[in-house]
């Protein structure tokens, strides 16, 4: 699996994996946050029974924590403590 990973992730901790881990999740997060912020802003009167099925909110939520505790949990290790 090495030989396919870029030259500065081949050697990457286990917490440096984490953190890249956390902030990926922190990025869908945010993505999911935008995506809520837009339909709540959609036309409402032109469409108003094309609602979506994607449930931001919960995603957001689930996202952020998970994210969060992740890079709570690499942080002190990246710090050198």
């Amino acid at each position: 699996m090495s030989d396919y990973l870029p030259a500065g992730l081949r050697f990457a901790s286990d917490t440096e994996w984490l953190a890249l881990w956390g902030a990926g999740f922190i990025l869908l997060a945010l993505l999911a946050l935008l995506m809520e912020r837009r339909r709540h802003r959609r036309n409402r009167v032109r469409r108003p029974d094309n609602v979506g099925w994607v449930p931001w909110t919960g995603m957001f939520l689930s996202c952020a924590i998970v994210g969060g505790g992740m890079l709570a949990v690499t942080l002190p290790k990246l710090l050198g403590h």
